[in-house]
């Protein structure tokens, strides 16, 4: 993947990151005894398709303010602006808040209590190589505008 030089620098696409996850997951599960969360399966499909449309949601609000403010969402491409309006207000970083929960949604939608236990090795990995790596480019690029809504708005919720 190429990544330009007015970048965070990220070097792999977050979705892969999430995608990857998920699927040692459900990969994990065939060495594993504890295949189900043991809870009604309308529950679990109503609850998993619930963050799944919420996490969707949430995606398209964020990448449709992306466009139509002119920014570029992939951490590859150059950041030309702050977006600090819609999802924007509540969370830093509403598009991987929305990946999560899609996961989380699909894991719990479908039964699968071993992916679902990917998550947290996710969330890591994308906290660590993609936000962290975000953070810094835009303070260099932004400086204490940037800082400033750090201090305003949280990471996650």
């Amino acid at each position: 993947m190429a990544v330009e030089t007015d970048s965070a620098g990220v070097r792999f696409p977050p979705p892969l990151i999430y995608l990857g996850g998920l699927l040692l997951g459900l990969a994990a599960e065939r060495f594993v005894v504890l295949r189900t969360f043991g809870i009604d399966w309308r529950l679990l499909a109503v609850t998993g398709a619930l963050l799944f449309v919420a996490g969707a949601a949430v995606m398209l609000a964020a990448a449709g303010l992306f466009r139509r403010l002119g920014t570029n969402a992939p951490p590859t491409r150059p950041t030309t602006l702050i977006v600090t309006t819609g999802p924007f207000r509540w969370t830093r970083n509403p598009m991987y808040l929305a990946m999560a929960l899609i996961y989380a949604g699909l894991a719990i939608g479908f039964d699968r209590p071993i992916a679902l236990g990917f998550l947290p090795l996710v969330l890591i990995i994308i906290q660590t190589q993609v936000i962290a790596r975000e953070e810094r480019y835009l303070e260099r690029k932004f400086g204490d505008d940037y800082r400033r809504y750090k201090t305003e708005v949280r990471r996650w919720l």
